[in-house]
């Protein structure tokens, strides 16, 4: 763990010993306070006791077989050499052995280039990048936050050849804002359809985000040049993650399991746009979708599903008062998501307040 990370690890040490502290002072008993913090009593115990900053002491005395500073500069030199300069620790060790030649393990020699910085990237090529998770976006109405792919729909006239459904959806509404099935995968298609919806829905596009993954239609130049000029705000996965897409990504799924997908194909274009139009329309204001209170896309997305879902509390209200011992809890809550994350950040547990308990 680097220094960071103990840093905060000790930040927070201090705050639970504080809190309970400060609970116990406030007049409640040292076991009820570790059990609102999450933390055994024993355990507050032991961490009072610990001195502040980093406890490990590390060994007393120098191991008796580590690598000299003599050792250290001979095989700097050694691996600095012509024939070695351009491998990796682990390609010059072999090397090395090959010729009879033992320096240290592929760790130490590692250790060692880290040490004194030269371990730097020398290839040609780019160094692996790591990507970091996208950022969180929070929609809290509709046409705020949009997310869009494209899938394959299957040909049925020309063995291996597709028709590619080009598809934007709300995440807030989950209702599908634009679809269009086109028989190439071009920047210039997508563009043009996410042109038509911010026209359709006079979209204030200075608040919008609009998330994909990685492919080339998505960052192609045509589609980054339109959303700058709109100033929409673009988003996109993490290169092979479908998770961080993952409203579009059910919604194919959902899709292609419909009981009317053909499974052998389409067989024209106009065949694949007149079916997918229809399950359009089928989706948006008959299919009750689950992640907003079982209410359709399209009511949501226009505010009647307030009214529906109230209709339902006080039909469950009723009939609770008809047969009371039917309910041995409270009716259920038909409750309305009020918003909605796209790519949540992973929620940190911090201690509840010593007053709450």
């Amino acid at each position: 763990m680097g220094g960071k990370g103990r840093r905060h690890n000790e930040e927070l040490r201090l705050q639970v010993i504080e809190l309970a502290a400060q609970a116990v002072r406030d007049g409640a008993t040292k076991n009820a306070a570790c059990r609102v913090l999450g933390v055994t009593a024993r355990t507050l115990q032991r961490w009072a006791r610990q001195p502040a900053g980093d406890a490990r002491l590390g060994p007393k005395t120098a191991s008796p077989h580590q690598l000299s500073d003599a050792e250290k500069d001979r095989i700097v030199q050694l691996v600095n050499q012509p024939a070695y300069r351009n491998l990796s620790p682990e390609q010059a060790v072999a090397k090395l052995a090959g010729e009879g030649i033992y320096v240290c393990s592929e760790r130490s020699l590692r250790r060692i280039l880290k040490a004194r910085r030269l371990d730097h990237y020398r290839q040609r090529s780019k160094p692996a990048r790591r990507h970091s998770r996208p950022r969180q976006y929070v929609a809290d109405e509709p046409l705020r936050v949009l997310s869009w792919d494209i899938t394959y729909l299957r040909s049925s006239m020309v063995r291996g050849g597709f028709f590619y459904l080009y598809l934007f959806l709300d995440i807030w509404s989950r209702r599908i804002v634009g679809a269009e099935v086109h028989v190439t995968q071009q920047s210039e298609l997508a563009t043009a359809l996410l042109t038509k919806i911010c026209r359709e829905n006079d979209l204030d596009t200075k608040r919008l985000v609009v998330h994909s993954d990685n492919g080339a239609p998505m960052k192609g130049s045509t589609m980054l040049a339109t959303m700058q000029s709109l100033g929409i705000t673009p988003s996109f996965s993490r290169p092979s993650v479908s998770d961080d897409n993952a409203f579009a990504e059910s919604l194919f799924r959902h899709l292609k399991y419909a009981p009317s997908y053909p499974r052998l194909g389409f067989g024209t274009l106009e065949e694949a746009r007149t079916w997918v139009a229809r399950f359009v329309d089928w989706y948006n204001h008959e299919h009750l979708h689950s992640s907003i209170g079982l209410v359709t896309p399209d009511d949501r997305h226009h505010g009647r599903d307030l009214a529906i879902l109230q209709e339902r509390r006080e039909t469950y209200a009723l009939a609770k008062q008809r047969h009371p011992r039917r309910w041995t809890r409270r009716t259920r809550a038909w409750d309305r998501p009020d918003v909605v994350t796209l790519n949540p950040e992973r929620l940190v547990t911090t201690p509840a307040s010593p007053s709450a308990a």
